[in-house]
């Protein structure tokens, strides 16, 4: 098989369609079709069954797909660190945020990287939320992944890496702990936390808004200036504050309780960077960090791939420990 014929097979396999695919291998929709059909033809079986409504791998797909794709990662990285060391991918790559979640996805992210790209030491720290801005402006770090919006004319906003439903943290004791979910308009009954610091205003008053879409004032309780700051006060019911659907995952404790809102807007993670200081090692790391976006099914879906991920390496310990102790 040719490196283009595995390419479009690998993809199609993954998308499910033809104009996708054409679109990532970057060639026509017909070079696509006349490609699959001419390795069908070679192999001497159907590899996707295909209407017009919709594409599926056969079997005989799954399995080729199965052999092919390790082998063909394994080729794609050794170019990649070939290319890496021909255009001086090397150093290191500072890189900041500020959830958990976030930060056990660009850990994920680095060890995928640094296989790509064995000669840069990727270092990740946590940005705190009073000072979004300032590790990035200062350079200490050279990249991060932040909440938009961000109108910031000295920082570019690239890809979003991860998207989560918006929920309210609050403590078991608060009245809305009853509810099954909450609503814009709720906040108007109870005294929501804000961030003190440097923090923009136009990034404030989208995560944490004084008015209801109604227009009624929220009520707003004790400025916080680190993300440990918010589970303390909201067990002291001090107030209630946004998070990310991830944090019930992350931060589930005795006390504390996440409800869904029904009517907010969802919470983006997305790479920010000092304009004009994009550099190699950043981009390498960027489309590293998409590709495993696009393999978990979307900015929506990664932080989930993560929880599977570790499940199943938890389950894999517990199979294997019995074996090592009696080794």
């Amino acid at each position: 098989m040719e490196r283009q014929e595995i390419e479009i097979f690998l993809t199609l396999a993954e998308e499910l369609h033809f104009g996708r695919t054409a679109e990532r291998v970057g060639v026509s929709q017909s070079r696509v079709s006349r490609t699959v059909a001419r390795l069908e033809r070679r192999i001497g079986a159907r590899l996707f069954d295909r209407t017009s409504r919709q594409v599926a791998v056969t079997p005989i797909g799954e399995q080729l797909r199965a052999d092919l794709a390790p082998a063909w990662r394994a080729v794609e990285e050794a170019v990649t660190r070939a290319m890496a060391a021909g255009r001086g991918i090397t150093g290191s790559l500072r890189i900041g945020f500020s959830g958990a979640f976030t930060g056990h996805l660009l850990h994920s992210v680095a060890e995928a990287f640094g296989r790509r790209h064995p000669g840069v030491d990727v270092q990740i720290r946590q940005v705190q939320i009073s000072d979004p801005f300032g590790p990035l402006r200062a350079g200490e770090v050279e990249v991060q992944i932040t909440e938009p919006p961000m109108t910031e004319p000295d920082l570019t906003l690239g890809p979003v890496l991860v998207s989560q439903p918006r929920m309210l943290l609050m403590s078991s004791a608060h009245p809305f702990a009853r509810r099954e979910a909450v609503s814009l308009e709720d906040l108007a009954e109870a005294t929501l936390l804000t961030v003190g610091g440097s923090a923009p205003r136009h990034w404030l008053d989208y995560h944490f808004p004084r008015l209801t879409p109604s227009g009624r004032p929220i009520p707003h309780g004790q400025a916080m200036t680190h993300w440990e700051d918010a589970l303390s006060l909201v067990l002291a019911g001090k107030g209630v504050t946004p998070v990310a659907a991830a944090g019930a995952h992350y931060y589930s404790r005795p006390g504390l309780v996440f409800r869904p809102f029904t009517d907010a807007p969802g919470i983006d993670y997305a790479f920010v960077w000092p304009t004009g200081r994009e550099t190699a090692r950043l981009r390498a790391f960027v489309r590293v960090a998409m590709d495993r976006v696009r393999e978990a099914g979307g900015p929506s879906r990664v932080v989930e791939s993560l929880w599977d991920d570790r499940d199943e390496r938890d389950d894999r310990s517990e199979r294997d420990g019995p074996d090592r102790r009696g080794a």
